[in-house]
């Protein structure tokens, strides 16, 4: 079974918007779980203009399901994620002025790095996923780091994927086979939808969690929230 974990960044965007607490995180967090949704992911950038660091700590004794935490190893996020103590950490090569995430680690050139912060969080008992780009390279790399799973940076399947699905998943598939090969498991997340979500899974379906938000949140704008939770589960079957 393929977890949804429902990216709760935009929602913080809007209410960063304009000040206050509309809409209020912590009650989209309740409400997604309540609907279906498996996981909360959240990713705190350092200059705080979506999900805040405090936000991140009020969420983690209200999540009932899953709680991931994606970001780059800096000091300030590893001593957040230590003091939260997720289900799980997804280590993201983000710049401090990215936008969005656009690659993956290069796991072989950062593999001293990698394995230190791999161990660091294993001691304390969490998860450890490594975003990489589908590469069976990087992949590889990831175990050699230490890491529990790898999430796959998914925006080149979806910008491939009206023009030739097929050959957009295949580097896909590759990689996600060299994940199950050498006992990693395997999440994926990044422009994902309902429009390519449901091939993706039924060519990859031993996926075991799919972080997804830009997108969900964007089709709740037009169907509500429940409703989009409830499709996004269906396209996982």
């Amino acid at each position: 079974m393929t977890k949804l974990s429902v990216n709760i960044n935009k929602v913080a965007t809007l209410r960063n918007a304009r000040g206050g607490n509309n809409p209020d995180v912590i009650e989209a967090a309740r409400n997604i779980e309540s609907f279906g949704g498996q996981g909360i992911t959240v990713h705190p950038r350092p200059d705080e203009r979506h999900i805040r660091y405090q936000d991140v700590r009020d969420l983690r004794p209200i999540i009932t399901t899953e709680f991931n935490i994606e970001g780059n190893p800096i000091d300030s996020f590893v001593k957040l994620v230590l003091e939260v103590v997720p289900t799980q950490v997804t280590l993201v090569p983000d710049g401090h002025d990215q936008i969005t995430s656009n690659h993956g680690w290069d796991t072989l050139e950062n593999r001293n790095f990698l394995t230190d912060i791999c161990h660091t969080f294993s001691q304390a008992g969490i998860r450890t996923s490594i975003f990489v780009d589908a590469d069976p390279k990087m992949v590889e790399g990831a175990k050699a780091c230490g890491a529990d799973r790898v999430e796959l940076y998914t925006e080149p399947y979806a910008s491939g994927y009206n023009s030739n699905r097929e050959a957009a998943i295949a580097p896909f598939v590759a990689a996600a086979k060299e994940a199950r090969r050498i006992g990693l498991g395997l999440n994926a997340g990044h422009d994902l939808s309902l429009e390519n979500l449901h091939y993706f899974h039924s060519r990859i379906p031993w996926t075991d969690e799919v972080s997804i938000g830009h997108a969900l949140i964007c089709d709740a704008l037009y169907m509500g929230l429940k409703p989009t939770v409830e499709k996004y589960l269906i396209a996982l079957k």
